[in-house]
């Protein structure tokens, strides 16, 4: 629905931070065994973290002699507030990010090349999380005030986000949404990544075929509570004129229920109707007859 353009590097793999690092990293206690559990044999999905569905101990220190170099073990904070407990997400060291790619099979990977995808990760997710502070910001109060700022359309939806933060100002931040949990499903195409796909496939011509080479389902905690699932789709673009690819983020909440259906439409068409009445035209005459009436 809505797709905001970043540029970088590498593309990123999935994000596998670890928890037997800090409280900020991914905690997990995981259930007391009985007698029959303890002789039985863990199940592979036992032993992923139900915070982000990766595995449950992530070491920080080199795994394999393969690894011709050493990697930073520093983790770098992110913005993003857990919805766990206090603190923000903090993002996987490069040394993380090699020893899970070589978990997940990726043993081909050049270690001197990890540093590059793991500032880009960070950067893709940093962006991920602007856009949906931004759905939240128009939805988080529920749907009246979400056509409030969507019939103004993009443009003016940013212009009134600028006027709210100047009148807050800076001791009164409003409430902000919290990441619960995330996870990467890559090889799960979303429905409208699949329709893109086919419209490539129907008309060539019109619509390029480049599908996602990522996807990740977000869980957020909204202010009053309520918890919303959020879809990303990662795309890539064609290079800039300099060789630094460009990736697009494609976010959206996921339709589990009537009103995510609302808040797609409603932002979706208020942007069009925005546009396709004039809108911009009828705001600058207003303007300038207040300016004219002073």
């Amino acid at each position: 629905m809505h797709q905001s353009t970043t540029t970088a590097p590498h593309p990123p793999p999935a994000q596998p931070p670890p928890t037997n690092a800090p409280a900020s990293a991914c905690p997990y206690n995981p259930p007391p065994t009985t007698t029959s559990d303890a002789t039985a044999t863990p199940s592979y999905i036992s032993k992923l973290n139900p915070l982000n569905y990766m595995p449950s101990s992530i070491s920080n220190t080199r795994e394999t002699a393969h690894q011709t170099i050493s990697l930073p073990l520093e983790r770098e904070p992110s913005t993003i507030p857990r919805g766990d407990g206090p603190g923000t997400w903090e993002y996987p060291s490069p040394q993380q990010m090699y020893n899970a790619m070589l978990r997940k099979g990726y043993t081909d990977t050049p270690a001197e090349h990890v540093e590059s995808m793991v500032a880009v990760h960070n950067f893709l997710n940093e962006g991920a999380w602007e856009e949906i502070r931004e759905w939240e910001r128009r939805f988080g109060k529920g749907l009246g005030r979400g056509w409030e700022i969507c019939k103004h359309g993009e443009e003016g939806a940013a212009r009134l986000a600028a006027l709210e933060s100047m009148r807050r100002g800076r001791s009164e931040a409003e409430e902000e949404p919290k990441l619960l949990r995330f996870m990467g499903r890559p090889n799960d195409p979303t429905p409208k990544a699949r329709m893109l796909g086919f419209m490539a496939w129907l008309y060539p011509s019109e619509f390029p075929n480049n599908p996602p080479f990522d996807r990740h389902d977000w869980y957020v905690q909204r202010q009053q509570g309520k918890e919303v699932r959020y879809i990303i789709d990662y795309y890539s673009g064609p290079p800039e004129p300099t060789g630094e690819p460009v990736f697009y983020l494609d976010v959206r909440p996921a339709i589990d229920g009537p009103t995510a259906a609302v808040e797609r439409a409603m932002r979706w068409g208020g942007d069009v109707w925005w546009r396709a009445s004039g809108a911009t035209v009828r705001e600058e005459m207003a303007r300038r007859e207040r300016q004219g009436g002073r």
